[in-house]
């Protein structure tokens, strides 16, 4: 059984039956049937469906965002721009694929010879709870409109936003005349998703979630010599240098710190402060913390909503509590709030050091550690001492951000600006943060065949 409950009460508010083996190996068969068809179906063919994806997400966009505040938390107004986010990202595939795939002509011996990107089949995609439409969308768009068929297999805890997800695509294919084994939403337990991964009728995996998990997908994936792309935690760090602009950078590293209440893998967490700085920054930071309304997710005038499971606030606190324990200083927050939900109030942490809990693990919630660098060489190698190498931001001249970012091992990095993903450019990490690239031109050709064509005869 797959069971959703409101973390701002508690309460269950869902119960979805998982999958019979019976109906994963029709929803495989399916896959498996459409291939051919959504294959001929052409690039404007596909296009079609994805625009009608966009249009159907935009037009349920009331009925849609509030599954996501109910399931997980997430505040109504930031699931709003989850789902426009998500039908830009169908757009964009539609609007762009077919010069993302075009043939590419490479001279040789041959009287012709050139690469084109022709679709693998059945890609399954196993996705997190943390947000649930964009990321169905991000691993969706570029499977399908590259002419993959794609099964989604999405977190236990937010089945409602699952079925939802199928049913946006099922009109759309129906509305299209194409398959409906094209997209399907498979209800799935996390014990079950091993065998779908050896399934003969899968021939590639998308997988977004933690490292522990990536790695049992990759095992399972490797096993079978099926490729996977695997993006994975991060503790991202955000340098800010002496000739940075502190309020804008405060500004900007508070919002990435709380959007979704902190539950993202590409938010600043390690904000690494140049010492002449430092204590300037702290204060505006904890100004902008104290400042947000944690509170009923439902509400519009709410900025930080709870935090999605008992379990991950219990973690939390926990990597508050040791981190605090061993030296750092608590200015903001760090205590468990009383009443129902799993709310979690914005902290900061000062005086953070690299072998501190909230350095050397993943924090997943609004918590903010700042940790002292004595000069810019300092800071870039705290931002390095990681497992992790996701994303990271820099503040500073854009001269200095540019020529530090050659040197931070990270798959992405912002200078004087937020990270965030974007459908028009590569995401996607190194190290323990995972392999491969999604979104852009890099993430669309992930799940291709690259055929080399050699056309005779040979030329002298």
């Amino acid at each position: 059984m797959l069971i959703a409950t409101d973390p701002s009460t508690g309460q269950v508010v869902r119960e979805v039956r998982a999958a019979t083996p019976g109906e994963v190996d029709a929803a495989l068969a399916a896959a498996e049937a459409a291939r051919a068809a959504w294959r001929d179906r052409g690039l404007e063919g596909r296009a079609e469906v994805l625009h009608a994806v966009a249009a159907d997400l935009r037009a349920r966009a009331d009925e849609l965002a509030p599954l996501m505040t109910q399931e997980m938390g997430k505040p109504v107004t930031e699931a709003l721009g989850e789902v426009e986010k998500a039908a830009w990202c169908a757009e964009h595939y539609a609007e762009h694929a077919a010069a993302y795939l075009a043939t590419e002509e490479i001279a040789s011996d041959a009287t012709r010879s050139y690469v084109q990107h022709l679709p693998l089949g059945t890609v399954l995609g196993i996705l997190p709870w943390n947000a649930p439409f964009w990321l169905a969308l991000r691993f969706a768009a570029p499977a399908l409109m590259a002419g993959n068929t794609g099964v989604l297999k999405h977190d236990p805890h937010v089945p409602g936003c699952a079925e939802a997800i199928g049913e946006v695509f099922a009109r759309a294919l129906s509305a299209s005349g194409a398959p409906a084994g094209v997209f399907r939403n498979l209800p799935l337990e996390t014990t079950d998703v091993a065998a779908v991964i050896r399934d003969r009728r899968v021939q590639a995996v998308s997988f977004t979630g933690s490292a522990r998990g990536g790695a049992a997908v990759a095992s399972v994936a490797a096993a079978e010599i099926k490729p996977a792309v695997l993006e994975l935690g991060g503790s991202d760090p955000c340098v800010v240098l002496a000739d940075a602009d502190l309020d804008a950078a405060a500004d900007t590293i508070a919002l990435s710190r709380i959007i979704n209440a902190g539950q993202s893998c590409i938010a600043a967490k390690r904000i690494i402060v140049e010492a002449p700085v430092h204590d300037a920054l702290v204060a505006r930071l904890r100004e902008r913390l104290a400042a947000l309304k944690v509170g009923d997710p439902r509400d519009p005038a709410t900025q930080v909503g709870p935090i999605a499971r008992a379990d991950l606030r219990e973690n939390l606190h926990r990597q508050v509590t040791e981190t605090v324990g061993a030296g750092a200083r608590l200015l903001l927050g760090g205590e468990l709030p009383d009443g129902p939900g799993w709310f979690y109030p914005p902290t900061l942490l000062a005086d953070v050091t690299a072998d501190m809990t909230a350095a050397c693990e993943e924090t997943f919630g609004p918590v903010m550690a700042v940790m002292r660098a004595e000069d810019a060489d300092q800071a870039l190698a705290t931002a390095n001492g990681t497992e992790y190498g996701l994303a990271a931001s820099v503040w500073t001249t854009p001269e200095r951000g540019e020529a530090m970012a050659r040197e931070i091992v990270a798959g992405q990095v912002s200078v004087n600006g937020i990270v965030k993903t974007d459908p028009r450019l590569p995401s996607g990490g190194v190290r323990r943060s995972g392999y491969g690239r999604e979104l852009g031109p890099h993430g669309i050709r992930e799940f291709v065949n690259v055929q080399q064509v050699w056309v005779g005869p040979r030329r002298a």
